[in-house]
């Protein structure tokens, strides 16, 4: 399955690639060498490669020229060095003023290493639904919120437009409905040579199409798991019906035949399958491909429902100027300073304003039509992940339960029954 591929575009888009070259420190000045004219700079801690440096340091200096009295320095972490060394970091009292979380942020709030940032949003006048959408409460922990949100982009459908023309069958939509999907994957497949679709085996897939058909991981009520309700078994077993009844999902030695590391994203820019479901990050490399391609928000079950991809910027409990670091992480998520995520092609700009921009729709590095309209459609049908204090150990205990599922060895009921007592011994409930 395409699973671990995806999760490997994933880590790589955030970073993964500056593991060998250490962390990187710069430093952003303003006319007052102080943070806040009384702690000294403010430091700000990140994962990325050398794009994500340029273009946070490119906000950072639009930062300081707006607000002269603020200096931050920016340090750039390999992302899998980073939950460990930010930790370490607020353990010695030496946190970052500003530290970018993600899926995992509740890892950090539930041990009190991240400032609450209600009361300050309010101060500022910060409406995070008007600003942020769907995704404005996501950064939560006991109802408070912990992140602003920075960088989020739903996922979304990639299609060959050739193929599609091909076969005869009208471009995806988000009205498309589960049985309008597999309609089209299985016209769109050639046995042995071309597939209709990817497939769903990574979170972000398979429990977009869960809670499209109602079902939930985690109950937000009781904080237990609930990964083998009936909703949720017939959406995996929908997925996994394509990839063993129907055959328009690549198995995995299928995959395997295509090539070293090859998953959903690399099959798809190949041409080798005609949908795929990921994020904002693989527009760069399709971009370079002779595929006619385009995007469209995800289709839809009994009703929306997708994943987001994206991190925020919070506040370590260790921070010696809190009031500094809110009013820099305000003016980052600004759309003023947003404008230069799309603007260098980083990632989808948190900020609807942005989102909905001409920035956004027509950004000068995209050298075809593309919709990109798709994702602030789908900004809308944007469900709450549960990012949960065990979100890390959640995850292995997906891959490992589920491997057999994807291999077509196990069915969806018995794998999501095995899954829940997984979670249960994991996952401690809501208090």
């Amino acid at each position: 399955m395409s699973s671990n591929q995806a999760r490997v575009s994933r880590r790589s888009f955030l970073g993964m690639g500056v593991a060998a070259a250490g962390v990187i420190t710069l430093t952003a000045c303003g006319a007052d060498s102080e943070g806040d004219g009384k702690s000294g700079p403010l430091s700000m801690t990140v994962w990325g490669g050398e794009p994500d440096r340029v273009t946070y340091q490119k906000r950072l200096d639009l930062l300081v020229k707006k607000y002269p009295e603020l200096s931050v320095k920016l340090q750039i972490i390999p992302s899998d060095a980073y939950a460990q060394k930010v930790q370490t970091m607020i353990a010695g009292g030496t946190g970052p003023d500003i530290m970018e979380v993600a899926e995992n942020v509740n890892a950090y709030s539930s041990k009190n290493q991240l400032l609450p940032l209600d009361d300050r949003a309010k101060a500022a006048g910060l409406d995070l639904a008007k600003s942020f959408g769907a995704v404005g409460g996501i950064y939560t922990y006991k109802n408070q919120t912990y992140a602003i949100p920075d960088r989020s982009g739903a996922m979304i459908v990639y299609y060959n437009k050739t193929l599609f023309a091909k076969a005869g069958i009208q471009p995806p939509t988000a009205d498309w409905t589960w049985e309008d999907a597999r309609t089209a994957f299985k016209a769109l497949t050639v046995p042995g040579k071309q597939w209709g679709y990817a497939g769903a085996g990574w979170w972000p897939q398979w429990w977009s199409l869960a809670y499209q058909n109602g079902g939930k991981i985690i109950d937000p009520a009781t904080g237990l798991p609930t990964v083998n309700t009936p909703e949720v078994v017939e959406a995996l077993t929908w997925v996994g019906d394509l990839l063993t009844k129907d055959g328009v999902i690549p198995t995995k030695e299928q995959y395997a035949d295509m090539g070293a590391d090859v998953g959903g994203d690399q099959a798809f820019a190949s041409g080798k399958v005609a949908v795929n479901t990921t994020g904002f990050w693989a527009i760069a490399n399709l971009l370079k491909t002779d595929v006619d391609w385009d995007i469209a928000p995800m289709w839809r079950g009994k009703q929306q429902a997708v994943s987001a991809f994206g991190s925020g910027l919070s506040i370590s409990r260790t921070s010696k100027s809190p009031d500094a670091a809110f009013k820099a992480i305000a003016f980052l998520t600004s759309p003023e300073a947003q404008q230069l995520i799309i603007g260098d092609g980083q990632d989808v700009p948190a900020n609807v304003e942005v989102q909905n921009s001409d920035a956004f729709l027509k950004p000068s590095w995209v050298t075809k039509p593309v919709n990109m309209k798709a994702f602030g459609e789908s900004s809308a049908f944007v469900y709450r992940a549960p990012f949960i204090p065990e979100w890390n150990e959640m995850q292995k205990a997906i891959d490992n339960v589920t491997a057999n599922f994807w291999l077509g060895k196990q069915d969806a009921q018995s794998t999501l029954d095995a899954l829940q007592k997984q979670l249960e011994t994991i996952i401690k409930p809501a208090s």
